[in-house]
């Protein structure tokens, strides 16, 4: 459960371990190993900073970081998630209460994704223009573009967003495992003074690229990601509501294989029904804008269950593993 480090420099992680999570044994430092896992995928990112290399393997890095993140929450933190959901504090841990373990797991992550988000929109989208390629949003766009991005989610896009108002806890819908939606914050049409509705909306990047090439001309490439797609058409799907803003979530599911008792009756048939349930696990993380409202924050976790050791701040979008997909389009002139 720990491993040994003697040190971990600023150069390494570019992060300051608590106290609490430092252990002496024979007059040697130890991390917890999950800890030291979270420094490992660091310096993965760190490669993604790092000028020299070439600009579409840093895109790369910056997807091999979210893949291997997105695995550590699906095992690693799901298993320290159900020690607290518990209250359990085993021999094994040292003595660390899980919630130092999370609370730490989380206070690391928020800081790297802050890093991830300033190198993706400080480093990277700048880089890329000098190679004329363009990611717009949808407020960049031009006419033409426009007509391009409506007919393409009419004609490819509508029957997936599954468009869902949310009303309390009576209607909480079951979100898939490392899927894409958006939450919708809106209000009557005409009343500005209703009170603020909320609703979701799935952004299908498990059936279309997340990265779509737009009309352009001469030797420039312009882009859009799917989700600003979803974002631009959101108001089809609202008619009677004014919409106020949209924000991205992702929730991560528990992804442990559970097996009871390993020696007795048929092993691969447990394992086949333990993977089977691997999708509609709990909750393990709870990925939001960080430009979210606290007070649709705050519905959206009595909506779907979640207490603050489930929630983690990231950028404007998720599932940026997406972004080995980036790699394989055709930029040429």
């Amino acid at each position: 459960m720990i491993s040994q480090a003697k040190t971990i420099t600023a150069a390494t992680s570019n992060l300051k371990i608590s106290e609490e999570l430092l252990i002496a044994e024979e007059n040697l430092p130890y991390i917890h190993r999950d800890i030291s896992w979270l420094s490992f995928n660091y310096r993965v990112l760190q490669e993604a900073m790092d000028s020299s290399v070439p600009l579409f393997e840093r895109i790369k890095f910056l997807a091999i970081y979210s893949s291997n993140l997105d695995e550590f929450f699906r095992v690693r933190m799901a298993n320290h998630r159900n020690l607290l959901r518990v209250n359990k504090k085993t021999k094994r841990e040292l003595g660390l209460s899980p919630k130092v373990i999370v609370r730490e797991i989380q206070k690391i992550v928020n800081k790297q994704q802050e890093d991830f988000n300033r190198i993706f929109e400080k480093q990277i989208i700048p880089e890329l223009t000098k190679h004329n390629i363009y990611i717009l949003r949808r407020l960049d766009l031009n006419e033409e573009q426009k007509e391009f991005v409506e007919s393409y989610f009419q004609d490819h896009m509508l029957p997936f967003v599954q468009p869902v108002l949310l009303v309390g806890k009576k209607i909480r819908p079951f979100l898939n495992n490392a899927a894409l939606y958006l939450t919708v914050n809106m209000r009557t049409k005409g009343e500005s003074n209703a009170p603020n509705e909320y609703a979701i909306v799935k952004i299908p990047s498990d059936h279309l690229p997340r990265f779509i090439k737009l009309p352009s001309s001469g030797s420039r490439h312009d882009l859009i990601i799917l989700d600003d797609i979803v974002r631009h058409s959101i108001s089809w799907m609202f008619p009677g509501y004014d919409i106020l803003d949209t924000y991205s979530i992702k929730l991560t599911r528990d992804a442990e294989l559970y097996i009871d008792d390993e020696f007795s009756g048929d092993l691969v048939q447990k394992i086949k029904e333990s993977l089977s349930k691997r999708h509609v696990g709990p909750a393990s993380r709870f990925v939001y804008d960080r430009e979210i409202p606290n007070e649709l924050k705050n519905f959206l976790m009595g909506v779907f269950d979640l207490d603050q050791y489930d929630l983690l701040r990231e950028g404007r979008y998720h599932n940026n593993f997406d972004f080995s997909n980036f790699l394989i389009l055709d930029f040429r002139t």
